[in-house]
């Protein structure tokens, strides 16, 4: 069978509404892992949605107990075809935010899928269920198409805990590197550039949040008694954060900044134009690094952001002078930024300004990734997602949001390949969540070709890919 015999196949099994069926039921299961009353929920999409469809694939199954969040368990589906084939890891979250369920408009429920024009309502719909469900179907056709076999040797890893920051997915791959194993790795999270347009990224800006805070004394005192006489908290913290990043947005602290942008990156980035988003806010133009285009500034530099600020009461402000002030700041940052030590170089910074004062506490943070753009994975991937779908896919060299995409690519040592069949203004995490069906059959027909391409051509294409690793002296 030729792949445009298997396309064909592909998209009239999508139209003939299977898909809708199976994404339908998986929308119904409410598996809210922010609840701590959803432990029946999350056990039955693993067991009752995900594993059927697996064990038709002939994968085997193994669940992973979860070292730090017990209740949000793991499951590996794995089929070995040949030890000489390559071997794929896929990854999905069957796991959703909070349901929201009063903010929906009214004829919606985010538990029921509901159909109107291009879109399907429903929690989860995008993020993550539909996304992952596409993956499926496509090795679905495959399987079918060859008679059994896939070309390929596959992994799936579904993780029950994404929406609470992936607790015990970074220590399962470490503790388990043969179990998880693999020469590539393909996945679909997040949104597309534009709703018209696929999108390939290669990785993820890092996150990193930090608490500012100075304890003056343990009480507020009465302003007109001691105003003048008494420091206060709140001013203090607001000049120290400033110091930090300017009245345009631009970043202060130089050793937190990136390394400038390459040519290679600079032209990668110059290919994209950010669409306008009727239901989002205007861009700033003026705002954020000097010199470089929104483009540059949200793909390939750092930003810190506010997040919160907090002296006196807010809600009931006094005739005080508050005891106290915090702030919680957040550097999204890419590849080669020193975040691991941001503590001490906020202090270092501060210190040499006069904010002696101020505490630094690192919360948490994630690593920046970004797979070499001149990997010929990655031109082969684009190729075959603009012959599957007619159109020239963007580039991303990384998502401007976060993924756990660390675990896979630092732990695991694998060459990242990101597809998203979503979109900017699909209301992920809010109300009135939906899913393109445009974006969802499209993405059927690119996952379809490049996992066909897969089982044809994969042990060319990672022989060509190790290749370029040695060239380069670099990991994936």
């Amino acid at each position: 069978m030729s792949i445009n015999e298997v396309l064909t196949r592909a998209d009239a099994w999508f139209d003939s509404g299977e898909f809708k069926q199976i994404l339908s039921r998986r929308i119904a299961i409410r598996s809210e892992s922010q609840r701590d009353d959803r432990e029946s929920e999350i056990q039955r999409y693993l067991h009752e949605e995900i594993a059927p469809a697996m064990q038709a694939l002939g994968f085997a199954l193994t669940e992973i107990a979860n070292p730090q969040a017990p209740l949000r368990p793991f499951l590996l589906a794995t089929r070995i075809e040949n030890s000489a084939l390559p071997t794929l890891l896929c990854y999905g979250h069957g796991d959703v935010v909070f349901g929201d369920d009063e903010n929906w408009r009214a004829g919606l429920d985010p538990w029921q899928l509901r159909e109107e024009g291009d879109r399907w309502y429903g929690r989860g719909s995008a993020d993550n269920k539909g996304q992952h469900a596409v993956n499926i179907a496509a090795l679905e056709q495959i399987f079918a198409a060859r008679g059994g076999s896939l070309g390929f040797n596959c992994k799936f890893l579904f993780e029950m805990g994404e929406e609470i920051g992936s607790p015990g997915l970074a220590q399962i791959c470490r503790e388990n590197p043969q179990l998880l194993g693999a020469d590539i790795f393909i996945a679909s999270d997040g949104p597309r550039l534009s709703a018209e347009q696929p999108t390939l990224f290669l990785g993820s800006r890092g996150a990193v949040n930090v608490r500012l805070s100075i304890e003056a004394r343990d009480r507020d005192y009465h302003s007109g008694n001691w105003g003048g006489l008494l420091s206060n908290p709140g001013t203090q913290l607001a000049n120290a954060v400033a110091s930090l990043v300017n009245q345009y947005g631009q970043l202060q602290v130089s050793a937190l900044k990136p390394p400038a942008l390459t040519e290679e990156v600079r032209t990668i980035l110059g290919e994209i134009v950010l669409p306008p988003d009727a239901t989002g806010p205007q861009i700033d133009a003026e705002w954020g690094e000097a010199g470089l285009t929104p483009v540059e500034r949200l793909y390939g530099w750092n930003t810190l952001e506010v997040l919160s600020f907090l002296t006196g009461n807010p809600a009931r402000p006094m005739n005080a002078i508050p005891g106290s002030a915090t702030a919680v700041c957040q550097l999204r940052f890419v590849p080669g930024t020193d975040w691991e030590n941001i503590a001490h170089h906020l202090t270092a910074h501060l210190g040499e300004r006069g904010f002696h004062q101020v505490k630094v506490e690192m919360l948490r943070g994630t690593p920046a990734t970004r797979l070499d753009p001149g990997n010929p994975l990655v031109g082969w991937a684009l190729e075959a997602m603009q012959q599957a779908s007619g159109k020239k896919p963007a580039l991303l060299p990384n998502l401007g949001g976060s993924l756990p995409n660390d675990v896979f690519a630092h732990i695991l040592n694998l060459p990242t390949l990101w597809v998203p069949h979503s979109y900017p203004a699909c209301g992920q995490h809010a109300a009135d969540e939906h899913l393109l069906i445009s974006i969802a059959r499209e993405g059927l027909q690119i996952m379809t070709r490049l996992l066909w391409e897969l089982g044809e051509k994969g042990s060319e294409l990672l022989a060509s890919h190790r290749h370029y690793q040695q060239q380069k002296g670099a990991r994936p």
